[in-house]
């Protein structure tokens, strides 16, 4: 590794596991807000939300759009938990793991800022970064869309060609490969892509494949 790479981490699914009980929540969550601000049942709820995660790489920007939402009434809304902290399934020897790579650590999120943080402080992460960004401080041009990524980029003064990007999501790697960053995939499957260039299971094998980043 040289000496002044950035590296920048998505945070649901790629810090912790939030498949079992957070992003359940979050889809109800979002689902109830869609039935209650467009007028139309659970089913129709759920295929307008699915439908704009899909176009759009986030429901927020499909409301947003069509629907002129709001986005921090929106987020408020949908991201409320009656007990986070029993919500989060975390591997501890993770913070070992991120404090052993060399440079800087940035969290990138698409999530708001309230909740991001409370993750950070409930698994201990936050001492392991120097930043968070999140979706608030992209004005609310989530990933994929590039216009996030300049907008991390300009404020942390980053060339992309040093940033490595650490996510669950190819369709966002895919955005952090044209814009020059290194990437990596993190998937329990077998996924293949030009647009990643390491695949691992775990932030925890991170470390021993720096030399390929």
């Amino acid at each position: 590794m040289r000496a002044g790479r950035t590296w920048l981490f998505d945070l649901d699914n790629t810090l912790h596991n939030a498949t079992p009980h957070i992003f359940p929540h979050i889809n109800r969550s979002m689902r109830a807000y869609i039935e209650r601000h467009l007028g139309v049942d659970a089913q129709q709820a759920n295929r307008i939300r699915q439908d704009y995660w899909t176009r759009y790489g986030a429901t927020l920007l499909g409301m947003m759009r069509h629907h002129g939402t709001d986005p921090r009434h929106f987020l408020h809304e949908t991201h409320q938990f009656p007990d986070l902290q029993r919500m989060i399934v975390f591997e501890k020897p993770l913070l070992h793991a991120l404090r052993r790579l060399p440079g800087r650590r940035i969290v990138f999120s698409n999530a708001p800022r309230h909740y991001a943080e409370a993750v950070l402080r409930i698994t201990g992460l936050g001492r392991c970064f120097d930043a968070l960004y999140a979706v608030e401080n992209l004005n609310y041009r989530p990933k994929p869309q590039p216009a996030g990524f300049r907008a991390l980029l300009q404020a942390e003064n980053l060339d992309p060609r040093r940033c490595i990007m650490v996510e669950d999501s190819v369709s966002n790697l895919v955005t952090a490969k044209k814009l020059g960053m290194r990437t990596v995939l993190v998937s329990a499957g077998s996924r293949r892509s030009p647009c990643v260039d390491v695949t691992i299971r775990s932030v925890l094998d991170l470390p021993r494949h720096c030399g390929r980043l």
